[in-house]
């Protein structure tokens, strides 16, 4: 067949012009199936259903022609449609071949079979049409109108079928032309709706009432649907983000593309829009901003409020148990319900409906200030609504507040209460009823779910109606109710956290304040030590003594959802047969059992008539699952080497282990003892891997010595029992006899042997073996026997000494071993003896040639079975290939649905965004030297030991000679190794392409008949295995698949395909690479564009999307969607399709946009999204036909749209930080996402490795959200869109695929600041406030506390902290705490919230998922042993330092914005990060909030009686010390050589080179403290009002220490008048005037005249030398005043220059902006300087460097580390 390369667009400046479209011709490229070619060789074109599929589409016959453009001859309905309704040809072709894919595809899976193979089934077409239109039909539904998708009674079946294929066909099309729209699905919807009604009026031959002429459609010719549609709406989209200043302007002034698309949730998009479009209507972005549609559906306002706004029923709860339980508990009785008897208590809580009518007018507050600017003439009766919510809920506020009053009036100082006060209490219960109508409701429709989902559903105006008052009707969150029993489910595990959860509250942290907040009231306080404004009462002592343990009290939920989470997910896991087979001891015991469990999950079984699966079927399923994972009953104990099922078994177990020998992970000796070897040397049993055959045979000896006069059959029973004993036993027999019969030619010799080995056999049938022989004798014969195999294995064989052996074993076979010795005459009778007198065996043996590799290796084999004593528990040694292989076998003892045929499953495709990461690393890069001389590939070998050593092994295997030349002769295989072992694409590309892999091998099983089978494994037996896996490795070899798959291992199946499987493979499996900048690279000759080239050239199913720019001149550029393949034949790049985008790409976040412009060219009904930094594994793609047949399960009340995936992260062994990142990840994507997917129904999707159900997504806005700023974690939108729709997400652990995870603290730190400041725009988005409103009440608690809520917690938790200790410091500064101490109840009550404080900072909690998963799947004691490691490598400092990054993230995108993407850079981290770069990225997010709780902490110790006793002191502030410690250290603890004092010293010379290097608009962050200082304020700029008011209000706190302290100097004298204070603030004003001063003088005579600036210091210096004196002599003033009033202005300094930023717009140009910025600097550096003071303590100690570095990383790279310093050491030496 000739291919035809497309031509390519010239990139960059050269002015280029976009190629003409031309009509698809027969030797046009392809990219999967060649469609357009009914007569081309293809392996897809033999199936008839792509024959049906492709025929159905060419039945162009009598539609109407188009009266301007002729019919082009082999036109099908997509040319048809591309001709009238103006779409791009390579659009059509693109969608031709999906839909022919998609169509061939699902009636392949039909069952029964159609009876005409060769023509379309109508139900495929109809069952795929209905999913496809399902979202736009619910859209006609939603907004009243008819659907445009008819089907007209008198029309013929064939004419109704076509008109089917031709709806379907224009979706398709419309889809695939909409480029950024494709993120507003009713948008598509809206186009489809009028294109569909023009296609109609074309098909029935409509009369045009305007020309009289058949009816046209309003846009046709070249391009006319993405100039007159898509542009359009595109630069409206383009024009919003334009005027949005890069996200930075709030997110109500400008419409994204959720506004976009919902602007078509109401009729008036009809009305306005109109079609043709109306391009002079206020939606498009052509009409001046101000008469502009505004915000559609809802307005995105940043606020703290949100928290509740969105999630008020939560709020509403805790507020009033919390009122309900003070009420309770101030009574002081001992349990809460004695308290309740009493009446006035009962009065006393109904005074919670005046909370809760007040919380009802604060939310209806909140929705209106935040919502107002939604209302508009067309909306005004939102307003209407409003304004009734605030009124009723003031209504309800003053009704029960008035009935309240009255019921206390009627009480009057009554000791009883009189009838009439009852009276009044019935009249406010009646009240209390019409006020809870709305709950009560919602509690009926809660427990019958389904009756909800259907009045939701339910799309008539009368419901609409009667539900107006409540909620906006929406498109979406209507109908997400789950069925009864996830509902009973997930009710109960909700009931036992609040259970808990209230309990604790009441006793442990609400009761015991109740008597130290009385003793406070009544405390009358002789004595403040300051000027107190509210002398008469300690009410602002109660608010701080309460205020931490009511920050608690909100927070704690979270702590019991992570306990219950945690035993609950255990116990899903125990029960799902998580963590059975733990290790390689485990599966050795269940091998067997395993095999027949591969046979069972993997190996599809014969369906007869119907697919449904029979309740009788799925119990029979069940009893033999049971019976497999227990080793219950006979047929699963034996698998002999006879049956096919064996042979099946072994190739695919191969074929596993040549993928560990191929990745390194284990060595050629390793393989051997692991492989599963064909049949052959007519052995009769399976030939078990010989590390499960091992010492088994020595067992067997010692027995049958042990049992010498016992019968044949009791000893072949103990031997039977163990099965691999009784293998190892027929093998070895069978082995030795075909071995002596190979090599012994002579004929007299050959009669003697076969003579010997038919009597023992002839003895063995009559069952009189022990009788005949002396099995004591048998350690002797074993001995020779394995004497001569060892001899044969030798490179040169000794042929006397062989003859010895054979006469001494023939010695003993005849002479010894029989228990009665015969004579001469009766050998020779038997043919034991030879007639003529020579020597035996002399001139008889025939060795093996040395050559026949495969006699060789049988050879080894026996050697191994015959003399291994070891145990070989450490087979293989690496710890990965444990993990794996123990992972898959107990996979395979879990339920998982059963595999279908290759060509009976889900078709899937896998979607990876690439922007610009590593592909293969270079050799420069794996050469280059940190400071510590250490390289890459150093660092990486001495991580990856064994890893390397075989890989070296593999190379001189594949003729390396010399390990250094790798270099020259194999560079391409190390750069590929290292690459293997890093983030990189070429990780990911072959771990996708295990797939592709997999699906050949299951293809050819799947057709193989038995003989094939049999006759295979002994082809694969003989075939010669000298080049053993020397090219398995996808990347190592230049040559084409075709040539390279012959070269494959020699236990390898490629070598049995017969053709069809890689025809079959890729029907069902394509990978989609996005690579945007794939055309600028290639441009630019960039390496990337010729390794990913290399990536497509030794992967034939990997295709790669790219953006190419065309450039017209005149500053004009198309832009198009490439797809490209490499073609084998033509050995180059090929272009396949080019479709033209309405503009530049990315409008919002990068990677959405660059997945959403690559998913038209993905495949199948399932996309499997997978990020840069995934891998995979061969073992785990063999499942992923069991995986998608999950798709036709239900779970619940619906089937699956995501599939959960569990993950495994790859990179914990890299550094002791990736590990503890790791298990935290680990915890979170295996239990955590099980608890999420079952029983809570909340998983959202998270990470990358779900499978999505691709056509359900695809017409509901894709696989993520793409709006700027507010999608930044652009991935959990996914979930939530998919959750509000109706969809169901469910979790699977059966199947894994690898991630990596950031494994240096600055990595892991911005990591964790994307994610946190991610969820902090959640918290204003939509999605979070619908689902907030939404879903029952149980699972709001459960989004809550599993996405935005554990951020929030996080930053409770420290705003706990900080609440404790300005508590405290407020106790001790007005003398409270002194007070207090003289009574004895107050001392010990005001200890009450330490406790709770110290509980909350263990973070046990957090470490709780951790351990409880790691008990599950490697046992208890494991454990326990990693989590003490953990701790002892300092992980606790790990975490605390974490809870700071997402606690300060998350709160400043709340309060001002910020959130952007943080690219993390995913390299090895081995090299030391400096001071400066440090300081940089904690200063504020840490370390300045480290210092001021570290002053807190300090004044409290200086001035709190308390602190005098010391052991009170440390078990009162010792988690906050810890937090402090563990936040200013981290970065240098977790620093590689953080403590090495050269280092330190280097470090802070940059330091201070940074902090007085000079700023300016081009000086980047990295060499200018000015600079850095800008950028870091920026956020201050960009935030409201609010924002900006509330920083002024947090601020104010640093004045407090002046306030608090100058009252404590000797100066004062102990006066407390508020003259005091004012008087400090002089001292404020002097020192900012000498500064002023000092910085004037040097800035005019410091250069020129510096004798005047000496003179202005010297003046400076007497002046204030004489203030002193003055003030020591003739006031109080001590000299200690002086160190105490350091931390009383230090901090109102900063206080000020923090408001002073805030104020930054007013003040920048004044004079006074110039002091704030030198007086920052100065701050700046006595920070650095602070935190820098105890690293230098540090690194001058000795020993301390080698310790840290010990924590850091492993031994082997530590030891490697001190080596290499040596080293370094003696070279500059």
């Amino acid at each position: 067949m000739q291919l035809r390369q497309r031509p390519s667009a010239v990139r960059g400046g050269g002015v280029n012009y976009a190629p003409p479209p031309s009509p698809p011709s027969v030797n046009s490229v392809y990219n999967i199936i060649p469609v357009h070619d009914v007569l081309a060789d293809h392996p897809s074109q033999r199936s008839p259903e792509v024959r049906a599929a492709a025929a159905a589409l060419r039945a162009v016959g009598d539609l109407p022609e188009h009266p301007y453009i002729p019919r082009e001859p082999q036109m099908d309905l997509f040319d048809w449609l591309r001709l009238f309704f103006g779409f791009q040809n390579d659009n059509a072709r693109n969608q031709r071949e999906h839909l022919v894919l998609h169509l061939a595809n699902s009636q392949m899976r039909l069952e029964p079979p159609p009876a005409a193979v060769d023509a379309l089934d109508s139900g495929v077409l109809k069952k795929f049409r209905r999913k496809l239109l399902r979202n736009y039909t619910a859209w006609c539904s939603y907004l009243g109108m008819k659907s445009n998708v008819i089907f007209p009674r008198r029309r013929t079946p064939d004419d109704l079928f076509r008109r089917e294929l031709l709806y379907v066909c224009l979706f398709l099309l419309v889809w695939g032309e909409s480029g950024n729209l494709r993120f507003a699905p009713e948008c598509i919807s809206y186009i489809f709706h009028f294109m569909a009604k023009e296609l109609n009026y074309v098909l029935d031959e409509h009369i045009d009432p305007d020309t009289g002429r058949p009816f046209l459609p309003s846009i046709s010719g070249d391009c006319a649907f993405l100039k007159s549609v898509v542009m359009p709406i595109y630069y409206t989209v383009k024009t919003e983000v334009d005027s949005s200043r890069n996200g930075k302007a709030p997110h109500s002034a400008w419409r994204n593309y959720d506004d976009i698309n919902e602007y078509f949730w109401s009729k008036r998009c009809l009305k306005k829009l109109q079609w043709p479009l109306n391009l002079e209507c206020n939606f498009f972005g052509t009409t001046p901003k101000n008469k502009r549609v505004g915000k559609t559906g809802f307005v995105e306002q940043r606020s703290f409020w949100n928290v509740y706004k969105s999630f008020d029923r939560l709020w509403v709860m805790l507020i009033l148990f919390l009122q309900a339980a003070i009420i309770v508990a101030w009574e002081g009785t001992e349990y809460p319900w004695d308290a309740l008897e009493g009446r006035d208590v009962q009065v006393k809580m109904l005074t919670l409906f005046i909370t809760w009518s007040v919380l009802r007018l604060l939310q209806s507050v909140l929705d209106a200030g935040t919502q107002y600017s939604m209302v508009t003439r067309e909306t005004k009766w939102l307003g209407v609504r409003m304004v009734l919510k605030g009124m009723a809920a003031i209504t309800w506020t003053v009704l029960f507040s008035v009935f309240y009053a009255m019921i206390w009036i009627a009480k009057g100082s009554n000791r009883d209460w009189p009838d009439e006060a009852n009276q009044r209490i019935i009249t406010f219960l009646k009240a209390v009823l019409f006020f809870l109508i709305p709950e009560l409701l919602a509690l009926v429709l809660f427990i019958v779910p389904w009756l909800r989902n259907f009045i939701e559903e339910l799309d008539w105006s009368i419901v609409y109606f009667l539900t107006w008052w409540f909620h906006t009707r929406i498109f979406v969150g209507r109908g997400v109710r789950q069925g009864l029993v996830d509902n009973i489910k997930y009710t109960c595990f909700w009931v036992l956290v609040l259970v808990s959860k209230f309990s604790f509250s009441y006793f442990i942290q609400i009761k015991p304040l109740v008597a130290p907040t009385k003793a406070l009231l009544k405390l009358r306080m002789k004595h403040y030590k300051w000027h107190e404004f509210f002398s008469k009462t300690n009410r602002t002592a109660v608010v701080l003594l309460w205020l931490p343990v009511v920050l608690i009290y909100f927070m704690d939920l979270q702590i019991w959802y992570s306990i219950f989470s945690s035993l609950y997910g255990a116990t899903i896991g125990l029960f799902s047969h998580l963590g059975e087979i733990r290790n390689i001891s485990q599966l050795r015991l269940r091998f067997q059992f395993f095999a027949s469990a591969l046979q069972f999950n993997l190996m599809p079984e014969e369906r007869l008539l119907s697919q449904k699966a029979s309740p009788i079927k799925k119990l029979r399923d069940a009893i033999h699952r049971f019976r497999l994972r227990y080793g219950l009953g006979g047929p699963y104990t034996k698998i002999e080497s006879s049956q096919v099922e064996a042979t099946r078994f072994a190739l695919i177990w191969n074929e596993i282990i040549i993928t560990f020998r191929e990745e390194d992970l284990i060595s050629d000796r390793e393989f051997e003892l692991l492989e599963l070897p064909p049949n052959c040397w007519n052995i009769r049993v399976i030939r078990w891997p010989c590390f499960l055959l091992c010492n088994e045979l020595l067992l067997a000896l010692s027995q049958a010595k042990e049992l010498e006069n016992e019968s044949d059959t009791s000893l072949w029973l103990r031997i039977c029992k163990n099965e691999y004993r009784r293998c190892a036993v027929i093998e070895a027999y069978d082995s030795i006899k075909y071995l002596f019969r190979a090599i012994i030619k002579a004929e007299r010799e050959s009669v003697i042997v076969n003579n010997i080995f038919g009597e023992i056999e002839t003895y063995i049938q009559m069952g009189k073996l022990t009788e005949a022989y002396r099995m004591s004798l048998l350690p002797r014969i074993h001995e020779k026997v394995s004497d001569f195999v060892q001899l044969l294995l030798k490179p040169e064989i000794n042929l006397d000494r062989a003859v010895n052996l054979l006469q001494a074993l023939y010695e003993l076979c005849v002479r010894s071993f029989p228990r009665v010795k015969k004579s001469i005459p009766q050998l020779k009778e038997e043919g034991l003896v030879p007639e003529d007198p020579e020597l035996l065996f002399e001139n008889a043996i025939q060795f093996p040639d040395a050559e026949d590799t495969v006699f060789i290796k049988q050879l080894r084999r026996l050697h191994t079975i015959l003399t291994s004593r070891d145990s070989m528990h450490n087979v293989p040694l690496n710890l990965e290939a444990r993990r794996r292989i123990a992972f898959f076998s107990n996979s395979l003892f879990m339920n998982m649905p059963r595999a279908p045929k290759v060509e009976k499953m889900m078709a899937f495709s896998i979607l990876t965004p690439y922007y610009d990461e590593e592909v293969v690393y270079s050799k420069e890069s794996l050469r280059k030297e940190n400071e510590d001389g250490v390289t890459t590939l150093y660092y990486l070998q001495r991580i990856y030991e064994d890893e390397w050593r075989n890989f070296i092994e593999r190379m001189h295997r594949e003729g390396l000679e010399d390990e250094d030349d790798i270099w020259t002769a194999k560079a391409r295989d190390l750069r590929l190794w290292v690459s293997y072992r890093g983030q990189t694409l070429s990780r990911t590309v072959r771990g996708m392409m295990y797939y592709y892999r997999a699906l050949k091998m299951l293809s050819f099983l799947d057709s193989a008949s038995e003989m094939d089978i049999r006759q295979g494994s002994e082809h694969i037996g003989s075939h010669n295995p000298t080049n053993h896996n020397s090219s398995l490795n996808d990347l190592s070899s230049n040559r084409p698949p075709s040539a390279r798959n012959l070269r494959r291992a020699d236990s390898s199946v490629a070598l049995l395909f017969k053709g069809h499987e890689y025809g079959s493979a890729l029907m069902k499996f394509s990978y989609v690479l996005a690579c945007q900048l794939y055309g600028r690279h290639k441009a630019e000759k960039n390496p990337r564009a010729e390794e990913i080239l290399y990536l497509m050239q030794n992967n034939e199913a990997l295709r790669v999307a790219y953006v190419d720019e065309v450039s017209l001149g005149r500053d004009e550029t198309e832009y198009y969607s490439v797809l490209v393949k490499y073609d084998q034949q033509l050995q180059s790049e090929v272009e396949i399709y080019r479709i033209r985008l309405p503009g530049p790409l990315k409008l919002g976040e990068g990677k959405p946009e660059n997945q959403n412009h690559a998913i038209i060219f993905t495949r199948g009904d399932a996309v499997q999204t997978i990020d840069m930094n995934q891998d995979n594994y061969f073992e785990e793609a063999l499942k992923m036909r069991n995986l998608l047949e999950e798709f036709n399960i239900h779970y619940g009340i619906r089937k699956p749209t995501i599939l959960g995936v569990r993950e495994n992260i790859f990179t914990g062994s890299v550094s002791s930080l990736a590990w503890f990142m790791s298990a935290q990840e680990t915890s979170f994507v295996t239990l955590g996402q099980r608890v999420l997917a079952n029983p809570l129904k909340v998983r959202m999707h998270y990470g990358h490795p779900d499978v999505f159900d691709r056509f359900w997504f695809l017409g509901r806005g894709g696989v993520s959200k793409a709006s700027r700023v507010i999608n930044i974690s652009e991935d959990i939108f996914a979930g939530f869109n998919c959750t509000l729709r109706g969809g169901n997400v469910t979790h699977h652990e059966y199947i894994q695929v690898g991630k990596g995870r950031d494994v240096g603290l600055n990595q892991v730190s911005m990591f964790e600041a994307k994610v946190s400041s991610g969820n902090g725009e959640q918290i204003l988005s939509r999605d979070v406030y619908r689902l907030g409103h939404r879903l029952d009440f149980f699972r709001m608690l459960s989004v809550f506390y599993t996405t935005v809520g554990f951020y929030f917690n996080s930053m409770v938790i420290v705003l706990t902290v900080y609440a404790f200790l300005w508590g405290r410091l407020y106790m001790a500064l007005s003398g409270i705490e002194g007070e207090a101490m003289n009574n004895a109840t107050n001392n010990k009550a005001l200890g009450a919230v330490i406790n709770q404080q110290f509980i909350i900072q263990l973070g046990l909690f957090t470490a709780l998922p951790m351990i409880v998963e790691n008990t599950l799947e490697h046992g208890f004691l494991p454990a326990v042993w990693d989590f003490l490691t953990m701790q002892l490598q300092l992980a606790s400092l790990f975490y605390t330092f974490s809870l700071g990054t997402r606690s300060h993230y998350f709160g400043r995108t709340i309060l001002h914005g910020g959130a952007k993407y943080r690219a993390t850079g995913r390299g090895f981290v081995v090299e030391h990060k400096s001071f400066a770069e440090n300081y940089r990225l904690y200063a504020r997010s840490h370390f300045v909030k480290a210092i001021e709780l570290g002053v807190i902490l300090i004044v409290y110790a200086s001035h709190s009686p308390l602190a005098k006793n010391t052991f009170v002191y440390i078990a009162m502030t010792i988690s906050s010390w810890f937090l402090v410690v563990s936040w200013i250290m981290s970065p240098f603890v977790f620093n590689p050589s953080g403590f090495d004092w050269l280092k330190t010293v280097y470090d802070f010379e940059d330091f201070m080179n940074w902090i007085w290097y000079p700023g300016g608009p081009f000086k980047k962050a990295e060499y200018s403290w000015e600079t850095w200082w800008y950028e870091e304020q920026d956020h201050l700029r960009t935030t409201g009002i609010w924002g900006k008011l509330l920083e002024i209000i947090l601020d104010i706190r640093f004045f407090f220490f002046q306030y608090g302290i100058v009252y404590q100097l000797g100066i004062a004298n102990g006066n407390t008048s508020i003259s005091v204070y004012l008087l400090s603030w002089i001292y404020m004003v002097v020192v900012v005037g000498i500064y002023i001063i000092m910085a004037y003088a040097r800035d005019k005579y410091a250069t020129k005249e510096h004798i005047y600036y000496r003179l202005v210091q010297f003046l400076v210096i007497v002046v204030t030398v004489l203030v002193l004196v003055l003030l020591l002599e003739f006031t109080k003033f001590k000299f200690v005043d002086l160190i105490t009033s350091m931390m009383a202005f230090i901090p109102t300094g900063w206080g000020m220059i923090s408001i002073a930023l805030v104020l930054r717009p007013f003040l920048q140009s004044t004079m006074i902006w110039e002091t704030v910025v030198s007086l920052a600097r100065l701050y700046d550096l006595m920070f650095g300087i602070i935190v820098m003071a105890p690293v230098a303590v540090l690194s001058w100690l000795p020993g301390f460097q080698s310790m840290q570095t010990r924590i850091l990383f492993n031994e082997a790279f530590s030891r490697g580390l001190q080596i290499s310093r040596i080293l370094t050491g003696k070279k500059s030496a």
